[in-house]
C-alpha cells in the first residue's frame, strides 16, 4: 500500500514540476532565459537546445544576450529562434544575438492570464486523474484481500489529502504567475 502512495505523489510532483518548466516558458515582458528551453537548433544534424550550444544571459531587465561558443552555429540559432513561436526577433551583431523583449500591452497580459488559468486547471485534471488510478489500484487490493476495508478508507483518504496539497499548490503557483504577469 506504501508503494501506491510514493508513487502517486511522485506522479503527483512531477505534475508539478511540468507546471513550473510550462509557467518558465512564458514570456512575461522580462528577459527570461527559460523562454527558449524550447527552441532547438539543427547543429550538424542534430536538434539541440540553444543552452548547449550558447552562453544564454539576461543583460537588461529585457534583453536576452545569446553567445554561442562556436560562431558558425550563430546564423542556425538566429533562424531557430525566428521560426519558434516566442514572437521577438532576434537581433544579430556577427559575435551575440540579442533578444529584445517588448513590453507587454493590457491585452495581451489578459491572454497571458487566460493561458496560466488553461495550464492550471489541466495541471489539475492530471493531478485528479493520478488521485482516481491510486485508488483503483486501492480497490484492486481491497478485491485480492491484501487490504481490509478500514485501510481501503483510510488510503482513500491520504490520497485525497495528497490531491488536495497539490491542487492548492497549483492554485498558489498560478496566482503567483498572473501577479507577475499583471504587475510588469
Amino acid at each position: 500500500m506504501q508503494t501506491v502512495f510514493a508513487k502517486t505523489q511522485d506522479k503527483m510532483n512531477k505534475t508539478i514540476n511540468a507546471l513550473e518548466a510550462e509557467y518558465g516558458a512564458i514570456r512575461a515582458g522580462r528577459a527570461n532565459p527559460q523562454v527558449l528551453d524550447r527552441v532547438t537548433v539543427d547543429y550538424y544534424g542534430t536538434p539541440t537546445p540553444i543552452n548547449q550550444l550558447a552562453s544564454v544571459s539576461a543583460t537588461e531587465a529585457r534583453v536576452l544576450t545569446i553567445q554561442p561558443w562556436d560562431k558558425s552555429v550563430l546564423k542556425a540559432i538566429e533562424k531557430a529562434i525566428q521560426t519558434s513561436d516566442i514572437g521577438i526577433n532576434p537581433n544579430n551583431d556577427g559575435t551575440v544575438i540579442r533578444l529584445t523583449f517588448p513590453p507587454l500591452t493590457e491585452e495581451r497580459r489578459r491572454d497571458l492570464c487566460k493561458d496560466i488559468k488553461n495550464i492550471a486547471e489541466n495541471s489539475k485534471v492530471a493531478v485528479r486523474s493520478v488521485r482516481r488510478d491510486a485508488i483503483e489500484k486501492l480497490k484492486a487490493m481491497k478485491k485480492e484481500s491484501t487490504i481490509t476495508e478500514d485501510d481501503l478508507k483510510d488510503g482513500e483518504k491520504k490520497i485525497q489529502k495528497f490531491t488536495d496539497d497539490f491542487v492548492a499548490e497549483i492554485d498558489k503557483m498560478a496566482a503567483a504567475k498572473e501577479k507577475e504577469i499583471m504587475d510588469i
